[in-house]
């Protein structure tokens, strides 16, 4: 249960807490908490300053019933309230890596750290924001986001304890094609536009090898004599255009197919079988 959602209810504020999203409406020109009336800011000056997201801030906390200070320390906001641990925030104009470091250092004096930044606009600030948020969520620190607009402040999350689900499949998937792929093919680092060398294409290249010297053959064939345990599914497949069927179960080289031929693909050997990701 985290901090804020028992608070809200007691306030009868309108509020939404769909898992660990959290709304509170605190507009600062019309909550009567003290905060001062009108916007402390002018919304058409495009950036704002960190001692701008404060008031809304320090608002929306008293509405919870913690006392607020600010520049308590190094912390830039402060929020006690009866014998819980320090509530502290760190307000930046935008995300960044000297943000999370002083978050982070925060941490030492209390478990309860938050981070609170101008709430993005359009779809590339969502997503960068959406980033952002998994990187505060594996730190353990909660995240604030207000609107300058009208002082709306959004908790998008509350700090806790990282734990990463796994994802078994894509585990899995790594793994088989670690074991598929021949040698090291890729230099690590290197862009995806450079060309990236699969398991999958490797067996691609290895049916093309294959069919430049038979002229045409099954799949079942090539399984057999160049041991390409999928060679059917990649030939009817024919992600990259290597291939041709001439008849029922039966495939022949392409003009693209002999082009990547000569543009490098040399002639690949292989004994086992394997399993990978088209590439």
């Amino acid at each position: 249960m985290g901090r804020f959602r028992g608070p809200y209810r007691q306030a009868g504020l309108a509020c939404h807490a769909p898992s660990d999203r959290v709304l509170l409406r605190c507009g600062i020109s019309t909550c009567a908490l003290g905060c001062g009336g009108g916007l402390p800011y002018d919304v058409g000056m495009g950036k704002p300053n960190e001692t701008e997201l404060y008031p809304p801030i320090k608002a929306f906390l008293e509405a919870q019933g913690f006392a607020v200070k600010g520049e308590v320390g190094a912390a830039d906001v402060m929020a006690l309230r009866g014998d819980e641990d320090p509530l502290l925030v760190e307000l930046k104009s935008g995300f960044s890596l000297t943000l999370l470091q002083q978050a982070v250092a925060r941490q030492t004096v209390s478990d309860c750290v938050y981070v609170a930044v101008p709430r993005w606009t359009g779809k590339a600030g969502y997503r960068a924001f959406k980033g952002n948020l998994g990187l505060c969520k594996r730190l353990g620190l909660g995240v604030f986001t207000v609107r300058m607009a009208d002082g709306l402040v959004e908790l998008h999350h509350e700090p806790r304890p990282f734990q990463p689900r796994k994802n078994a499949r894509r585990r899995a998937s790594l793994i088989a094609e670690f074991k598929a792929r021949e040698g090291d093919p890729n230099l690590g680092g290197a862009p995806a536009t450079a060309g990236r060398m699969t398991a999958y294409r490797q067996d691609a290249q290895r049916c093309a090898d294959y069919l430049a010297q038979a002229g045409h053959a099954s799949g079942a064939e090539i399984k057999s004599e160049a041991g390409v345990a999928r060679a059917t599914a990649i030939m009817a497949a024919n992600h990259y255009g290597w291939f041709v069927r001439q008849k029922r179960g039966v495939y022949a080289l392409t003009e693209a197919g002999q082009a990547a031929r000569g543009n490098g693909a040399a002639p690949l050997q292989r004994t086992g079988k394997g399993k990978g990701k088209v590439g």
